[in-house]
């Protein structure tokens, strides 16, 4: 059944929408003045929305929530606030709703094959995932494994992949500045979590003391994930895949990451594999 995010936002229920927007338009780094020249209002009136003393319209908020790049689910949250009903759904993957996205999904994770793809939600927990990706889950400790795979936990913690991977400190940074994006870009307490908890692993503090190399050869083009698995050495790069325009809050925050073999050998050896 359709339904649309309840009221159970504690952000919603302790929150004025003002301090809402404000919040926003800070992490944004744009002034009153920007931001009600964009948005074609005056400062004035945009002052007293954030301030409580004029409430701003249904269509007043989705268009500053547009131009601030605000995520669905926080655009509820504002709607909430400020005493209006909710626009945009939040349907399970599993819901029958959903089954044509989620086929969608399955199908272009299984055309990947025999490279590793898998579809994340806004956690980066794995919710879909194709053969080659399972073969590579199946390295994990079980205390990684569960409740979900979380691509960041089992990336960085010192059992899981980052037991195999050779070039860590590059790659450790790069998905170390990946989640802290990720915890800027809204207000969310698990994800605030997981970046204390993969701080604190020895792997991650050493790798934060290092100092930063000086770069003596040309740059890659990209930086890649270098594993050392089965005696061999497999060097991967990833893309991410977004939906480009939906309605519901499950999709909007669902992501693909396809990984590619960076060069021929990890290439014959990833189709061998899936063979």
């Amino acid at each position: 059944m359709s339904h649309l995010i309840s009221v159970t936002d504690k952000a919603a229920a302790d929150t004025s929408v003002g301090t809402l927007i404000r919040e926003w338009r800070t992490q944004r780094k744009l002034s009153q003045m920007e931001l009600a020249l964009d948005i074609d209002i005056s400062p004035r009136h945009l002052s007293f929305v954030e301030t409580g003393r004029s409430k701003p319209s249904a269509e007043l908020l989705m268009n500053i929530a547009s131009q601030l790049d605000v995520p669905l689910r926080a655009r509820n949250t504002w709607l909430l606030a400020a005493g209006y009903a909710p626009r945009y759904s939040e349907q399970g993957l599993d819901t029958a709703r959903m089954a044509q996205a989620k086929a969608a999904v399955q199908r272009l994770l299984d055309t990947h094959d025999p490279y590793p793809g898998v579809a994340l939600d806004r956690h980066w927990n794995v919710v879909l995932h194709n053969r080659a990706a399972e073969k590579l889950m199946g390295l994990l400790p079980p205390e990684l494994l569960t409740p979900e795979i979380n691509i960041f936990r089992a990336s960085l913690h010192p059992q899981g992949f980052a037991a195999y991977t050779k070039n860590f400190s590059e790659w450790g940074s790069y998905l170390l500045q990946v989640l802290q994006r990720l915890m800027l870009s809204g207000r969310d307490e698990d994800i605030v979590a997981l970046v204390e908890e993969v701080h604190a692993y020895p792997n991650v503090i050493a790798l934060k003391q290092q100092t930063p190399l000086t770069q003596t050869t040309e740059p890659s083009l990209l930086i890649p994930c270098v594993m050392e698995l089965y005696g061999q050495e497999l060097s991967l790069f990833t893309t991410l895949t977004t939906f480009g325009s939906p309605r519901d809050i499950t999709l909007h925050e669902l992501c693909v990451e396809l990984f590619y073999p960076a060069d021929t050998q990890t290439e014959v050896f990833l189709k061998a594999m899936g063979g």
